[in-house]
């Protein structure tokens, strides 16, 4: 597999195990390192994952990151793969290593099934829209995608100055079947100057869905004609949501308990308790607040 080609199904079957076992092991408070050192002896041989993976270990010895190991191997490992690996990296983002590698085994299992390249283009999008991984550098990673012909490698980078200003179901409309049909509708000679990418039932989808929340757009997508489910961000069960607000608030009273003790028996000092919780962001020289 040299740069530009994409993977085959064999290939695509086998990142998909790395990526989650990876992913299992390192859950389980396994080192990275130790994790991909043994992954590779489980690969199977007949494909180029094991070499790789036997680099990507002794670039974490090195850097102690996956994603330069990834942009090292550009024949091997496409652009946004390596994207969505960076982003993990950087404390900034917030995105968890682990939700990045279930994404990217997520993709490499629609790889390795029958996909297309309007699910996996709207695959790609929703894991940079739902994760908040940045368009600008996301659908550049896309445009060099190597699944992608030159139409939708050039159709990532009008999203890009686009997205913003037009809405993304939007964009897919305009670039369907259904588009071109509406039109001739009303003009029969109409030809569109850009090929439809959608079809048909994604232009009625993304029509329906315009000045919607885009999420709807790709829920509609996945139920209605099987695109692939991007993980959803990880959020903290109702359980300890109430816990962690139960202890804020004893937290109130204990501090409100002591101030009142202090000042019965006339030994109040303020400089000896912190701001309750509900004060924290109140900076001491801000006026008090009113009643």
């Amino acid at each position: 597999m040299t740069a530009g080609t994409p993977p085959d199904r064999d290939e695509c079957i086998e990142q998909a195990y790395f990526f989650r076992t990876l992913r299992e092991r390192v859950q389980t408070e396994n080192a990275a390192q130790d994790v991909l050192t043994s992954v590779a002896e489980e690969v199977l041989t007949t494909t180029r994952l094991p070499m790789a993976i036997h680099f990507l270990a002794t670039e974490m010895k090195h850097t102690g990151q996956l994603a330069s190991g990834f942009a090292k191997l550009p024949h091997y490992f496409t652009p946004f793969q390596r994207f969505v690996v960076k982003q993990s990296e950087e404390d900034k983002r917030k995105f968890p290593f682990l939700t990045a590698l279930l994404v990217l085994e997520r993709e490499a299992i629609y790889k390795a099934g029958t996909p297309t390249q309007a699910g996996l283009f709207v695959y790609q999008f929703e894991a940079i829209t739902r994760n908040r991984l940045g368009y600008s550098d996301g659908l550049v990673a896309m445009s060099e995608e190597p699944f992608y012909t030159a139409d939708w490698q050039e159709n990532a980078n009008i999203v890009r100055r686009q997205i913003g200003i037009v809405e993304f179901s939007e964009l897919v409309y305009l670039r369907s079947e259904q588009y071109v049909t509406d039109r001739k509708r009303e003009n029969p000679v109409y030809t569109p100057s850009l090929p439809p990418l959608f079809g048909e039932k994604e232009g009625k989808i993304a029509k329906a869905s315009r000045g919607r929340e885009p999420l709807f757009l790709f829920a509609a997508l996945q139920r209605q004609l099987g695109y692939p489910e991007v993980p959803k961000p990880a959020r903290k069960d109702d359980a300890g949501l109430k816990l962690e607000q139960l202890e804020k608030k004893l937290r109130d009273m204990d501090t409100r308990l002591r101030i009142l003790e202090a000042e019965a028996r006339g030994t109040f000092d303020p400089t000896q308790f912190g701001k309750p919780d509900m004060f924290r962001d109140i900076k001491d020289d801000d006026p008090p607040p009113t009643t």
